[in-house]
């Protein structure tokens, strides 16, 4: 054990002793800045550092006084719930002049804080650049001016930047997702589902403008998940005669008893000939083509408002702690970089390459060459892109190819919000492919009973945003029934599967990939596709619907804490779900702000119960006098939520009083989430795209026959990849007897949540580090 700790980069080597950072917001607000704030101030003070706040951005830092003031761990409570931020932000023209960044040096000098964290846009951290780079000339007439004397510009020679991007917009290259955008697509999503409902009542067709001024990523994702008709956005404006054909394909879906049209515009819109697009203009061409009752509504500044989503909160809090680490790690030799998330996985990038790459966008597109500027925003923006223009266009049975191959859908399993869009995808995308698409009601229960009917284009409309399974989902194994499934596969002529669901569906897989042997009618192409809610399925670090399940877990923790505040001394015990694994409970609790999480993963016992009793009782001592504490439902046989309550409830005596909440199968329901529908969509379109290609192959002789490993697959995203991997090759790593992947990647957040409730704790950060350059061109992977 101790040699695997020297070959771990263990951060307690990194010591914040005698440095000072500041933290400030600047630019837009965007939801999530608060979360992020609350890291950078706790890890710092953790790793021993002095954080100050830095109030109303650049102006803050200019004016001094009380602008800058020391935070304690205290100060930062209670802020991860809460929209904008709570340190306030402006835009700064003083700071854009040399005199003003001279009197900002001067205000940070007699502080001491020469590491700066800035969470903002790409003009706040452009702006830190600069005055990074000035900073030993702004120093130098600071002492010419005997404003500060050697001494001080000896010890506050060098200054350290470190940036987070804090912007709804999305609009900052070398990203896959910034601060706030995830938020802001919740806000949208809330009200096409509202607007959807008063559309389908009277017939009405809405057009609905977004933000994004340079950068239609809201608009596109936003499309993508409701399953709007048309979306416009500044990336790719719509050659000559769109209003032509966009006015067709309302008509054409109102002729499909479609009883209502959604229109997204991205508020910077624009034609082939770089002329605006508005949201009247497309409200009058409706009207005059087509008579359609037509609404405009326009989002606004709802957009930035309202809580921070579960992945804003997660993705703040882990850039926060990346951050601290980077500036730890600062030497004067490396550039100014910027904490982002690639895939899944933290990366620290250089500041300026990004700021650049992002400029290069805004060039490619005056220049109107657009699919560069495509390009340049990278792979997350381009996925989407690609996947809205499979799934936006019927096109008539005559122009579509004809594959005569016969696709089943199914979902096995408990029910997991996302389903329902990762089948509508997979219908349509099957449709496009030239396939005949089945679906199957109540999983592998169905198959056998023969519930398998043709599913056609319009069927699956408006299936985006609904949760639960509209297919029918049951846990029944397919082992017991391989003749009658077999004979259905014949009766049907199913020359494919897509299976859709959690851990039984692995499962499935495996039984019928296994059955190949005896049963030559399972030597067909089959993906499965992870859907379950307690993210435990392995080759994959995300299910479709544990987003959905963490918000919430989320938001009725945030009830629950208010709760308890107004009460004062009290401390909850809230019991989620997820089977053996901790993952709703671990990251539910990363996200909530929890002091302590139980789970099966980390085995505990009676002193830990006793030392977090303890850490409570210390915390009733200060300020805030609430705790929240969440136990997954099988961490331990003994230790039940009863009995932890009743535990806390004795100890507590006379401190505090306990309180315990079993949030149970509301964790399953609910709209899914704009990421699930989004992920749900995306990977069930990649995942049809991967049938079509393995049906190719395997058709010899006038039938298919697959009986290599790799055509029984599981798709799963693995850090920063979609990787098809095959199902046989995934049993060495599973625990069967728990249902759970032998090794998860959340276990890594786990000390980060410990950390930010302020234990004592061991942190990994094996995998941070490395600045990386920006890749700019990607050559064409086969897949």
């Amino acid at each position: 054990m101790a040699k695997q700790q020297d070959t771990k980069k263990l951060f307690e080597n990194l010591s914040g002793a005698g440095k000072s950072i500041g933290v400030l917001t600047s630019g837009g607000d965007a939801q999530g800045m608060n979360a992020a704030v609350r890291a950078v101030v706790r890890m710092g003070i953790y790793v021993g550092a002095k954080v100050y706040f830095i109030h109303e951005g650049y102006q803050g830092m200019v004016d001094g006084g009380d602008n800058i003031e020391e935070a304690s761990w205290e100060s930062v409570s209670s802020m991860l719930q809460v929209g904008g931020t709570v340190i306030g932000s402006a835009r700064c023209k003083e700071f854009r002049s040399h005199e003003g960044r001279l009197k900002a040096a001067h205000q940070l000098v007699k502080r001491g804080i020469t590491n700066l964290c800035v969470i903002g846009g790409d003009g706040s951290l452009t702006g830190a650049n600069l005055f990074r780079e000035e900073w030993s000339g702004l120093l130098e007439e600071l002492v010419q001016q005997s404003l500060i004397d050697e001494e001080a510009a000896q010890n506050n020679s060098e200054l350290h930047i470190v940036g987070m991007v804090g912007s709804i917009d999305n609009d900052f290259c070398g990203t896959d997702m910034t601060i706030g955008t995830d938020s802001a697509l919740h806000r949208i999503i809330e009200v096409v589902d509202a607007i959807m409902t008063t559309a389908q009542s009277h017939q009405r067709t809405f057009v609905l403008e977004v933000m994004g001024r340079h950068c239609g990523y809201l608009a596109l994702v936003s499309a993508l998940a409701c399953g709007a008709d048309w979306v416009l956005i500044p990336e790719m404006p719509p050659e000559d005669g769109w209003e032509e054909h966009m006015c067709q394909k309302l008509s054409e879906n109102r002729a499909d008893k479609k009883r209502l049209n959604i229109i997204i515009v991205a508020e910077g819109a624009i034609d082939c000939h770089n002329k605006p697009i508005t949201s009247n203009h497309i409200k009058e061409l409706v009207v005059s083509c087509l008579g359609f009752d037509t609404r405009v509504t326009i989002l606004g500044h709802v957009q930035r408002g309202g809580t921070p989503s579960a992945f804003d909160r997660i993705l703040a809090s882990r850039m926060g702690v990346e951050a601290v680490l980077a500036l730890l790690e600062a030497s004067d030799s490396t550039p100014a970089c910027v904490v982002s998330l690639c895939g899944n996985q933290a990366v620290r990038l250089p500041l300026m390459e990004c700021v650049q790459m992002t400029q290069d966008v805004q060039k490619s597109m005056d220049e109107k060459n657009f699919e560069e500027a495509v390009r340049l925003r990278g792979r997350s923006f381009e996925n989407n892109l690609n996947t809205y223009k499979l799934l936006s266009y019927h096109k008539a049975d005559s122009e579509l190819p004809n594959s005569s191959f016969n696709v089943a859908v199914l979902n096995v399993g408990a029910p997991a919000a996302g389903m329902n869009a990762a089948v509508r995808s997979a219908v349509r995308v099957g449709i496009t492919e030239g396939h005949k698409m089945f679906a199957v009601n109540d999983g592998f229960e169905g198959f056998y009973k023969g519930q398998i009917k043709e599913i056609k284009w319009g069927d699956v409309a408006g299936w985006t945003g609904q949760g639960g399974s509209i297919l029918g989902t049951k846990r029944t194994l397919p082992a017991k029934h391989l003749d009658k499934i077999a004979e259905q596969i014949r009766i049907h002529n199913i020359n494919a599967l897509l299976v859709i669901g959690g851990f039984e569906a692995f499962e499935c897989l495996l039984q019928l990939y296994e059955a190949r042997t005896s049963h030559e009618d399972f030597c067909i192409p089959m993906c499965m596709l992870p859907a379950t809610i307690s993210n435990n399925v392995p080759g994959t670090d995300l299910s479709i619907g544990a987003d959905t399940s963490l918000n919430a877990i989320v938001e009725t923790c945030d009830r629950i804490k208010q709760s308890a505040s107004g009460t004062k001394r009290r401390v909850f015990i809230i019991e989620t779900m997820g089977g053996y694994c901790g993952y709703l409970a671990s990251v539910g609790g990363l996200a909530a702000g929890a002091d302590t999480v139980y789970i099966y993963e980390e085995p505990f016992n009676i002193r830990d119960l006793q030392s977090n009793v303890e850490h409570l009782t210390e915390k009733m001592k200060t300020g805030i006098q609430r705790g929240l504490v969440l136990r997954n439902e099988n961490s331990n046989e003994n230790f039940t939520t009863d009995f932890i309550c009743q535990l806390y409830s004795e100890e507590g005596k006379g401190v505090f009083d306990c309180r315990k909440n079993v949030l149970g199968h509301m964790q399953q329901g609910g709209a899914p989430s704009p990421f699930d529908r989004n992920f749900g969509t995306k990977i069930a379109a990649k995942a049809i795209q991967w049938i079509s290609r393995k049906l190719k192959e395997s058709y010899k002789d006038g039938k298919v026959f697959a009986n290599t490993e790799d055509t029984a697959c599981l798709l799963g995203m693995r850090r920063r990849t979609m990787a098809f991997q095959p199902v046989v090759q995934l049993k060495d790593e599973t625990d069967f007897a728990h249902r759970i992947p032998k090794e998860q990647w959340w276990l890594k957040l786990h000390p980060l949540m410990k950390i930010l409730a302020k234990y004592k704790t061991s942190y990994d950060v094996s995998d941070s580090g490395q600045l990386e350059p920006v890749t700019r061109i990607r050559p064409k992977k086969a897949d």
